[in-house]
């Protein structure tokens, strides 16, 4: 998306109205969410200062304003799930190991979507798995979010030595321009710093979204987010229902079979060999998933055009189509190459016990 259009939408955000055009396709660069009424109106008084909030540290001991006096920090609010953070991991952690030398301190920010990502040792899990060394505040009562007045997962704060918050992103991209504020802050340190900018190739989940492909957005699979469903007499809500697929999907349209349970923030199966049918467009199909019951697996196959994807499976899928959801997170499903057109995906999971929450592409 264009600068100028983000931060339309950004502005549009702020002032309360809302231009369905453009947030609809702010959806494809990142998540917006807006807090409940009761948190919106108890704002921190301070920004670092709202550090002392946080509901607990990974890979540090808590750290305070004071502690972070003389620092260039970088606040980086993210939830573990979110494509679009997920996509701009790997600049984060080059920047975080490039300038820890130089007074570059980045806090990682790990503000909830979904209710599964409050748990403490998920989080944990995902940062291991994701090999983020830097500390990670655990913000579950989005106190720091709040002060910083913020809307969006991805968000970047860049705060100077004495503690001003001078600059912000929303969202993925413009990786140079936020690399090229670091460097300005840290210079006005007196730090000496390479000015050459960091050289960074995701890999997997992380790679950068093919954009010039990409015709669907995000959508979620519980009744009070959800687009678009189209098994034949709708939703039954919070009630077991066994669902049938039509014969033709339009494009970004969703369908279940079997017997599920749609919930507010999720889709449940109640019984083995349930399937989501989605026809996208796109290079990439994400799903954020998870076992029911903890300590569970479920297993499952994918298809693409009624095929076994082959060497378009995605990195938690074999060429046959097979996986298995043994934890709450995003799982990549496929990854096609060239050309992208209209296609079917359709995942059927063999066991009952699955959630399923949302839908993202790439």
């Amino acid at each position: 998306m264009k600068a100028n259009k983000l931060v339309l939408a950004a502005m549009l955000a702020s002032s309360g109205v809302a231009s369905t055009g453009i947030l609809a396709e702010d959806n494809a660069v990142m998540h917006k969410m807006m807090p409940p009424k009761e948190m919106a109106a108890n704002r921190a008084a301070g920004e670092l200062s709202s550090l002392g909030s946080a509901t607990g540290w990974l890979n540090a001991q808590p750290l305070t304003a004071a502690d972070l006096r003389g620092k260039v920090v970088l606040i980086d609010v993210w939830t573990y799930t979110c494509i679009n953070w997920l996509r701009t991991a790997a600049y984060v952690r080059a920047w975080a190991e490039k300038y820890k030398d130089h007074g570059l301190v980045v806090i990682g920010v790990h503000a909830p979507e979904f209710p599964f990502e409050r748990n403490a040792d998920n989080v944990r899990r995902a940062v291991k798995a994701l090999g983020l060394s830097h500390p990670i505040a655990i913000d579950n009562d989005f106190a720091i979010w709040r002060a910083f007045k913020n809307q969006y997962w991805p968000a970047l704060f860049f705060v100077d030595a004495q503690g001003r918050t001078r600059h912000h992103h929303f969202g993925e991209g413009n990786f140079e321009e936020s690399e090229r504020f670091i460097q300005k802050l840290l210079t006005e340190t007196g730090a000496h710093v390479d000015q050459g900018l960091v050289s960074v190739n995701g890999q997997g989940i992380e790679a950068a979204a093919d954009w010039a492909n990409l015709r669907s957005g995000e959508n979620y699979l519980g009744y009070d987010r959800t687009e678009n469903f189209a098994s034949p007499g709708g939703a039954v809500l919070d009630k077991t229902r066994v669902y049938a697929a039509p014969a033709q999907l339009r494009l970004n349209h969703w369908a279940l079979a079997g017997d599920w349970t749609i919930r507010k923030g999720l889709t449940e199966l109640n019984k083995g060999n349930g399937r989501i049918a989605y026809r996208f467009h796109a290079r990439d199909v994400h799903l954020v998933m998870g076992p029911a019951a903890p300590g569970t697996s479920v297993r499952f196959r994918v298809s693409i055009d009624g095929q076994p994807p082959g060497a378009a499976h995605g990195t938690d899928i074999d060429e046959q189509g097979n996986g298995t959801v043994t934890e709450q997170r995003t799982y990549q499903l496929i990854r096609q190459a060239k050309p992208v057109s209209d296609r079917l995906f359709e995942v059927e999971f063999l066991d009952p016990g699955v959630e399923a929450f949302a839908f993202t592409f790439g």
